[in-house]
């Protein structure tokens, strides 16, 4: 069954050229993993510190697999100490 991520990053002032940068450097290797439907990296017009990424994948397992890419683990190594709350990613099905 399909699978929707949305993942919320609000980083520390200073910050945000380097959670741009790498949230482009994931998004290209991960829209080439065989189970990734879609994915995009968005950053908010009104909080230029808040960055999210919405990605679809085929199932659980293909997420999974993504979770335990190197680029992945990269990026989250990165992005971990940049922000100012817990890391907060959501597994979601779509419902309408």
């Amino acid at each position: 069954m399909e699978m929707t991520y949305i993942v919320r990053f609000h980083v520390r002032e200073g910050n945000e050229k380097i959670a741009e940068s790498a949230l482009r450097d994931v998004v290209g290797p991960t829209r080439g993993e065989e189970g990734c439907i879609s994915i995009n990296a968005l950053r908010s017009r009104r909080d230029t510190r808040l960055f999210l990424i919405h990605s679809r994948w085929k199932d659980e397992a293909a997420f999974d697999a993504h979770a335990n890419q190197p680029h992945t683990r990269r990026f989250v190594a990165i992005m971990e100490p940049l922000i100012d709350h817990p890391w907060d990613g959501t597994r979601a099905e779509i419902i309408a």
